[in-house]
């Protein structure tokens, strides 16, 4: 065996990550050269922060190997000063600098926090992409187990893991989940924003170039995560209005709340599916948590929690079911479910002449709101009384 063998593998295992870059030549930087207006401009924030930061840590390492090569020990011509331990002019230095970089992060960070607000409606852009008077396309989305939702209220259909926007006209999403928390990305398009089982968030976008990119889910929740990504696609005008077309001639039926119960049972690589309908209630019954018949909505919950609650004829007036985070959320069945959860109010005040034994119920609110005081109403009976003639 040749002798120098060992240093020829010394040398390909030198030269195998320079085998790697014609590879990486087919990477698409898609997070600093977006096809979104919102997102080239997240792009452009962090290509500053880079550059700001660099003023700092690029100095500082040149400063490094200046400093070890200028004071070697072997350089006989370099200034030995072991008593040396203050420069006024050096700290002034090691401190301005840094706290410059650090006041223009602050502000930069500040004026962009409020100017890419997800929840901010689009302004024109520099490239006057969005007109003044355009009306944004609303997207209702659902993060499922482990899929995506896509509902178009406006145009009547759905989708599963496929996402088609028209471009250069604003898109509001409007984002929720079925059970636990995910978080909403398109990189092309806009910056992520969680999805939350029981809330909603928002998030507003646009599209200045037509093509197909990708969506996933930057937030781990659960075994099916890796799949959970969804095709997006950028369509010019008439071809958006052919999708939808299609999608309305789709065979896989509509979208009901019968069929959401079944499509959110966990599953993990779902193919893209269209609705041809879809229930027009059934986005706010999810944020709601209200999807399942006869279930009480939350907002309806809370309706009654601000009235003081329903007090002592609400008691019994309950339905069994399961709470969402306890029995299996999205299994599809209502069986077996034990939990009980205010179903309904009686509408109809209950009268004491259906229970014999009861003394009259004062109907005036028990939190006091719009009593009078104690001994208010014999004084008023008083002052108002005809007065007696003087004799």
């Amino acid at each position: 065996m040749p002798s120098n063998l060992p240093r020829s593998f010394a040398r390909i295992r030198r030269l195998a990550p320079f085998a790697a870059l014609p590879l990486l030549s087919g990477c698409g930087l898609v997070v600093l050269d977006p096809a979104g207006d919102i997102a080239r401009q997240q792009g452009n924030l962090i290509v500053i922060s880079t550059v700001l930061m660099l003023l700092i840590i690029v100095p500082v390492m040149a400063l490094t190997i200046f400093f070890a090569w200028r004071y070697r020990a072997s350089n006989k011509e370099a200034t030995y000063k072991p008593d040396w331990d203050h420069s006024t002019q050096l700290e002034l230095v090691i401190w301005s600098a840094p706290l410059l970089i650090i006041i223009c992060l602050g502000a930069l960070t500040w004026v962009a926090t409020h100017l890419l607000d997800p929840y901010r409606p689009l302004a024109t852009t520099p490239e006057q992409v969005v007109a003044a008077n355009a009306k944004p396309l609303d997207v209702n989305v659902v993060a499922l187990d482990w899929k995506w939702l896509f509902i178009y209220p406006e145009q009547g259909v759905a989708t599963v893991n496929e996402l088609a926007l028209p471009v250069d006209r604003p898109v509001r999403f409007r984002i929720s989940a079925s059970s636990v928390m995910n978080s909403f990305y398109i990189p092309a398009l806009a910056g992520q924003i969680y999805a939350m089982p029981g809330m909603e968030t928002k998030l507003h976008g646009i599209f200045d170039k037509t093509g197909e990119y990708e969506g996933f889910s930057a937030n781990y929740s659960g075994a099916g995560f890796s799949h959970m990504r969804f095709a997006v696609k950028s369509l010019p005008a008439a071809d958006f209005d052919k999708w939808v077309a299609d999608a309305k001639a789709s065979t896989d039926g509509g979208l009901d709340r019968a069929t959401y119960l079944k499509l959110e049972v966990p599953s993990e690589k779902e193919p893209v599916r269209h609705f041809a309908t879809v229930d027009p209630q059934l986005f706010d019954a999810v944020v709601n948590m209200c999807v399942e018949p006869g279930k009480m909505c939350m907002h309806d919950m809370m309706a009654i929690d601000a009235r003081g609650g329903a007090g002592i004829a609400g008691i019994q007036n309950v339905r069994s079911v399961a709470y969402d985070k306890f029995a299996a959320r999205g299994t599809g069945s209502l069986a077996g479910w034990s939990v009980r959860y205010v179903a309904a109010l009686c509408s109809q005040q209950m009268k004491s002449a259906d229970r014999p034994d009861a003394r009259p119920v004062n109907p005036a609110p028990l939190k006091g709101e719009g009593l009078s005081r104690p001994g208010e109403a014999e004084r008023t009976a008083l002052n108002t009384s005809t007065p007696r003639p003087m004799s």
